[in-house]
């Protein structure tokens, strides 16, 4: 059986005259001038449901598999990977309320989530520690009927439109018991560039590409959460939580992967009927002709590893190894397909003018955040060797 149905090309015909209408004819200059995704975007995006599509419409979902989510996610993607990526954050704090917050944390928190009327970042990284999760030293300590978070967070993506950042936390003071120490407190706050001195400060840390979103360093000096934001009401099962979480986020980002890589082909496909040299179009030399091949066979594999890899999701069980699959090889594809994107444009590739150098900035990041490369291989590592 197919793992794409007639449904899901549906699914990717809709979300495609979105993109075409509302995004594309925006990125380049929004990307150019380092500015982010227009809110009325945001609000059309919430309006579509792509916010909500894994969640069951009982939560104010759309019910629809991770296959689906794939698909929406790479076609947002080839508009602009910002786009693309907004939907990360409220799939991971809502992957993880879903499969582990309380009753309460459901009814209240979950359909706003899936209805984009709550939209989320993740506050996990720290200055010192990014892939040792377990290191993390951010505090939270009981203080009444709630807990008072301390210490500093790195790269919060879009933590300042959010309505509410997932914090990984130590609520065990013993540094010594490491992931067992770690728990996720819901922090809510107001959407804005000013945060909520002196508890909350931010500033924006500049990047290459990716400029849709900002990312932040944080600094919570004893911000105020309500111990009914404890993810499960359970203390020490952050971690645990987390990686289960991380699934469907590294699925997603082999989507993203995918659909930069996707638009990055069409801009060089385009460009190679129009450029001409020697007197005709540069496609129709055989060393350019072999280079968009080479483009199509990795975007093509990419994109089923990811399918693969969601539809292993949609069972129910483990599926760390098929994501980290996907996410190592579609994030390492977008690198090489966008810079040979660039490489057919020639000196235009480098020029702000053309999208080809939006693509490859973008693209660099893919095997960095969620995860970067080197642990997913360690992931796919291990569990080659415990099956083996």
């Amino acid at each position: 059986m197919p793992l794409v149905s007639p449904e899901h090309e549906e699914i990717r015909r809709s979300v495609r005259e979105f993109v075409e209408a509302e995004v594309k004819p925006i990125a380049n200059d929004l990307d150019r001038n380092n500015q982010e995704i227009p809110e009325q975007v945001l609000k059309k995006m919430a309006e579509l449901g792509y916010f909500g599509i894994i969640f069951p419409e009982e939560q104010g979902g759309m019910g629809l598999d991770y296959i689906a989510m794939a698909i929406v996610t790479e076609e947002l993607s080839r508009g602009w990977l910002s786009v693309g990526s907004v939907m990360t954050r409220n799939v991971i704090t809502g992957t993880l309320i879903a499969a582990n917050g309380t009753e309460e944390q459901r009814q209240r928190f979950m359909p706003k989530i899936a209805r984009g009327e709550i939209l989320t970042a993740a506050a996990f990284t720290e200055p010192d520690s990014g892939s040792d999760t377990a290191s993390f030293k951010t505090r939270a300590v009981k203080q009444g009927d709630g807990y008072l978070i301390k210490g500093s967070k790195m790269w919060c993506t879009f933590a300042n439109r959010a309505q509410m950042l997932t914090v990984m936390t130590r609520t065990d003071p013993d540094i010594s018991k490491r992931h067992r120490g770690l728990s996720l407190i819901l922090f809510e706050k107001q959407p804005g560039d000013n945060f909520m001195p002196p508890q909350l400060t931010g500033s924006p840390i500049p990047t290459i590409g990716y400029h849709g979103m900002r990312s932040y360093a944080l600094q919570f000096d004893d911000a105020y959460a309500p111990k009914e934001n404890l993810i499960g009401g359970q203390e020490g099962r952050g971690f645990y939580q987390l990686m289960s979480s991380y699934e469907a986020a590294r699925i997603q980002t082999a989507a993203r992967g995918v659909g930069v890589a996707q638009a990055a082909f069409e801009c060089a496909v385009k460009y190679c009927k129009q450029r001409t040299q020697f007197g005709q179009p540069i496609g129709d030399f055989q060393v350019i002709r072999h280079k968009i091949a080479h483009m199509a066979v990795e975007i093509e594999a990419a994109r089923q590893l990811c399918y693969y890899a969601a539809s292993q999701k949609d069972t129910g069980k483990r599926s760390d190894y098929e994501a980290g699959l996907a996410k190592a090889f579609a994030a390492e594809m977008a690198e090489r397909v966008t810079r040979e994107a660039m490489q057919v444009h020639g000196g235009y590739g480098y020029s702000m003018e053309f999208e080809a150098q939006r693509f490859w900035r973008d693209a660099r990041v893919l095997s960095i955040f969620e995860g970067t490369s080197e642990i997913q291989y360690e992931v796919i590592g291990r569990r080659i060797m415990e099956q083996s």
